[in-house]
């Protein structure tokens, strides 16, 4: 692709997830022309790998599925992979922008039959289930995946393997010469839709993430209660595989303390309300107890009706309390949490078999190469830029959950081909 594949009449959507999606959609739907980049092999982003949505608790099929279909229908959207920007210069109106494409070393011709995978042995962490499991080096990454598109993961190119992934292949889709590729095209505004990623649990040095195997994030405890997750939907143990009937859930791990991020993440809270229920669920005779220790719980709007329900539940246990540290009992494996009670003012050790950190939400552009004049928040999160043609939208705009990260993008893009027609306009003058 070149600057004359696309113009200032083009946006770029930089972002696959939810609000990427909706960003490029509804701007490619008002007849705008659009490129969607993504840097990982699949749309989707974090919100593909929910289980469930609060406070409904339907699968993320409910929304993804409806806009993958419109983009599929859509022909002014064109979808770039596995791409990253890694330069932009200009002005509202008229942007160069350079890309890094790397290589699938799958092409179009996938029909996602398999068959590569099947003559693959070899097997890598599994990113999509946040390294809980192994997946082949060969593999889809998982079953909403769009493109329906294998990729071989490079570390067996070069490799035997790699030649058996290109043998079984019946269509000739394996193209083991691919290789990285730089682009460059010119558009007329940039929505940065590049979402979040989760506070490092191991910098929150007295809950032992990393040390104690029983202690998960927020966000491998939703992979681990999923059907589709590493154990089949089963809550177990990692240390020793035994289900988990005793589950503490730690709110603010990261957040809202000047030692690690200073805002509220926002989600945070009903992500923990919300996945006590997978706790309910998965022991249909009530066995299992989850205890959700708290500074307050923040849940507005109609999410307090999903609030209220939850503290109705006899199961459910709240703890008004900032856990001071966890303990390991190395006799049975359990963790033990230690703090103070501020609804009374008792201290307590209370031994779980199981600890969930609700961690905090940051912006996924830490690791993203921003152009100088994009304008960033005290937490990172993007603001807008100085030149008015670029924007934040969704989870990189701020800590937001799925409803309103969709409406962030829809503003987005509206801004987005404000921009465009306003550059149309000055060219006909």
């Amino acid at each position: 692709m070149n600057a004359s594949v696309a113009g200032h009449t083009t946006l770029l959507v930089v972002g696959g997830g939810i609000s990427g999606m909706t960003a490029a959609l509804e701007a490619a739907e008002c007849g705008r022309e659009v490129v969607l980049v993504e840097r990982s092999p699949t749309l989707g982003g974090r919100t593909a790998l929910l289980y469930r949505y609060f406070p409904k608790m339907c699968h993320p099929t409910c929304g993804l599925e409806i806009n993958l279909r419109r983009l599929r229908a859509n022909r002014n959207v064109r979808l770039l992979t596995m791409t990253e920007v890694t330069a932009v210069s200009g002005r509202a109106g008229d942007y160069a922008v350079t890309l890094k494409q790397r290589p699938r070393y799958v092409n179009e011709r996938c029909t996602a039959c398999g068959d590569c995978a099947r003559a693959v042995s070899a097997k890598i962490r599994n990113p999509y289930n946040y390294g809980l499991d192994e997946i082949g080096a060969a593999h889809l990454p998982h079953g909403m995946a769009y493109p329906q598109r294998y990729v071989l993961d490079p570390s067996i190119i070069g490799t035997p393997e790699a030649d058996k992934a290109r043998a079984a292949c019946k269509v000739d889709a394996i193209d083991l010469t691919m290789t990285e590729q730089t682009l460059s095209l010119n558009v007329g505004s940039v929505i940065w839709a590049t979402g979040w990623k989760p506070y490092d649990a191991a910098r929150i040095q007295p809950y032992g993430y990393g040390r104690f195997a029983n202690v998960l994030t927020s966000l491998e405890f939703e992979r681990l209660a999923d059907p589709a997750g590493p154990t089949g939907g089963r809550l177990l143990r990692p240390s020793d595989g035994q289900p988990a009937k005793n589950i503490a859930f730690i709110q603010c791990a990261g957040s809202r303390d000047e030692n690690h991020l200073r805002h509220c993440s926002r989600i945070c809270c009903m992500a923990s309300l919300k996945q006590t229920q997978y706790v309910r669920e998965a022991y249909a005779d009530a066995s299992a107890r989850s205890t959700i220790y708290y500074i307050d719980i923040r849940a507005i709007d109609r999410l307090e009706d999903f609030n209220a329900m939850v503290h109705a539940d006899p199961t459910v246990a709240f703890v008004k309390s900032k856990v001071a540290r966890i303990a390991l009992n190395e006799g049975n494996g359990n963790l033990v949490l230690h703090g103070v009670d501020t609804e009374g003012y008792h201290r307590y050790a209370t031994e779980h078999d199981l600890v969930v950190l609700a961690v905090g939400m940051q912006p996924e552009t830490d690791g993203v190469q921003l152009p100088d004049d994009i304008v960033l928040d005290s937490s990172g999160f993007i603001e807008g830029c100085s030149s008015g043609g670029q924007f934040g939208a969704g989870a990189a705009s701020g800590p937001l959950d799925v409803n309103r990260s969709v409406q962030s993008a829809t503003a987005a893009a509206l801004r987005g081909i404000q921009v465009v027609h306003r550059a149309m306009r000055a060219e006909k003058q």
